[in-house]
This record gives structure tokens, sequence and C-alpha cells, in this order.
């Protein structure tokens, strides 16, 4: 058991670091397209990269019923959906701040999920309410410039912070419910074509430009999307819940670590105080005992198991 438990640590470590390291590479794919249309392909890349493993679940199954039913597609399209919304105002958002800020601000969304809870009745405890105004303040220190003015793409990553929380909600609904890798490429899939039409609509590309950015699609749909959920899924098999949302937040300073040494990213001392402040207040989050029963307050463990 405790071996089973240190391999589970070791990958969702693994996948804060390529979830971390991702931001850089969504930030760098926009040099060449359009937000939308990097979202679109990297999304499509990670349907391609499932389809042969849920080939194969499928042969593994084949005496069981059918994979596919109407419940399941109706969960993964509105996954699909809240992912929509999400990732794109997080890669909108990337265009107006830092890669630093834009990680942070994303992992608001641990602290976010408990408070929503209070809209289906569930109880938070003083340690989520001591973690959000340490995060708030944390924020203030890290966003807020001179003369109280705070980076549009900051309002964005805020935004969208909300909407992870409530994709984590769903996640938690419907991955009880069905299987987490076609749930996954059936919200991928409805990602990938929301994403691609609005590139169609409100963005123009060339094949040189879709060349160029290759990297980063390729990085981003191949680690940050497909190896990412998967190794996510396959560590909290055997991770405890509390484990798990502290570990995959460090995704926050993953991206800092990496928008310092790829991008040239620079904060001053408040900024660092910011980080710390928001870092901690994710970490007072989940470690505060919780008045929850265990199957509900590890809801925010599954931490947006298919955003990336």
């Amino acid at each position: 058991m405790r071996s089973q438990a240190l391999r589970a640590d070791l990958l969702m470590l693994i996948t804060a670091m390529i979830w971390g390291s991702a931001f850089v590479a969504q930030r760098l794919g926009m040099d060449n397209i359009g937000p939308f249309l990097y979202t679109g392909l990297r999304f499509a890349l990670a349907c391609v990269v499932l389809l042969p493993v849920l080939a194969l679940l499928q042969r593994r199954q084949q005496h069981r019923p059918a994979p596919v039913n109407r419940n399941l597609l109706v969960g993964g399209v509105i996954m699909g959906l809240a992912l929509s919304l999400g990732i794109n105002l997080q890669q909108v958002g990337l265009l107006f701040t830092t890669v630093t800020n834009s990680g942070f601000i994303t992992g608001l969304y641990v602290i976010v999920v408990p408070l929503l809870g209070l809209l289906i009745g569930q109880r938070s405890s003083a340690g989520i309410w001591l973690g959000a105004s340490l995060a708030v303040v944390g924020m203030f220190l890290l966003s807020v410039g001179e003369g109280f003015t705070v980076a549009s793409g900051d309002w964005l990553q805020l935004a969208g912070a909300f909407v992870w929380g409530v994709h984590v909600l769903l996640v938690g609904f419907f991955a009880s419910r069905h299987d987490p890798l076609r749930l996954a490429f059936i919200q991928f899939a409805t990602c990938a074509l929301i994403s691609l039409l609005l590139a169609l609509l409100f963005e123009t590309a060339t094949l040189d430009g879709i060349i160029a950015a290759g990297p980063a699609i390729l990085y981003g749909g191949l680690f940050g999307v497909a190896v990412g959920f998967t190794l996510q899924v396959v560590a909290q098999q055997h991770a405890i819940a509390s484990h798990a949302a502290i570990i995959l937040s460090l995704e926050a300073v993953f991206a800092a670590i990496a928008g310092a040494l790829l991008l040239g990213e620079i904060l001053a001392l408040r900024g660092y105080l910011g980080c710390a402040l928001m870092f901690g207040g994710m970490l007072l989050a989940q470690l505060w005992p919780k008045p929850l029963p265990g199957e509900l307050s590890g809801t925010s463990a599954n931490a947006d198991a298919a955003r990336r």
C-alpha cells in the first residue's frame, strides 16, 4: 500500500510539472496563431491520441455493455462546454498577463470548488475561509499595480478559475457514474469543435503559422492534455484525496519556474510574496480538517481532471 501511495504521489508530481510547464507552451503557441485555434488544435490532437487507448479498452471489455450511451454523451458534452469556456478564458488571458500570474490565479480553483459547494448545500470549514482570505490578499499583491489597476488578463484568469471550479464539480458528478477516459474523450472533442468554430469565426490562420506553432501544439496536446490527464487518472486510483489536491496545486509553482527559466519572467518582491500567500491559502484550504464526509470532500481532489 505504501509503495502504491508513493507511486501515485510521484505520478501526480509529474502531472503538476507537465501542467505548469504547459502554460509556457500555451503562451508561445500564440506567437503564430490565435488562442482559439491553438486550443482547438491541441485538444483535437489529444482526441487522436486517446482513440487507440479507447479502442484497446473496448477490446478488453467486449463482453460488457456498450461503452457509449446517451447519459455518457450528455455528461461529456456538458463537461466539454465548461472546459471550453475555462480553457479559452485562460488562453485569451495569457495574451495580456504573464505565465506566473496565470498559473497562480488559475490555481485558485482549489478554493473556488468548496465555495461553490455552498450553493448546493455543502458546508465549508474554517480553513476554506482562511485560505480564501490569504489567496485574495496574495492576488492583490500579485496582480494589483500602481493606481489599483489590474491587467485585463488577470481578470480573465480569475473568471476562468470560477469556471474551473464549476468544471471540477461537474467532473466529480459525472466521473462517478461513467468511465473517466470516455468522458474525457467526449469533452475533449466538444472543446476542440467549439474552439475550432470560434477560430473560424474570429481568427485568420496560415499553414506557415500552424507549422511554426507545431512544437507548442504538440507539447500542449500530447503532454498537457493527453498524458497529463491519463497520469492523473492512473495516480488517483491509489491516492488520498487531500494529497492529490495539494500535489496537483503545485502546477502554479512549476508555472512560475517555467516562466522564469524559459520566458525570462521576473517578479518584484511584492509579486513573490503574493504568490507565496496564494499558494499558502491553497494548502490551508486543503489541509484544514473538513466537516464533510470523505466522499464529498474528495470532490476537489479531481482537480479539474480534464482541464489540461
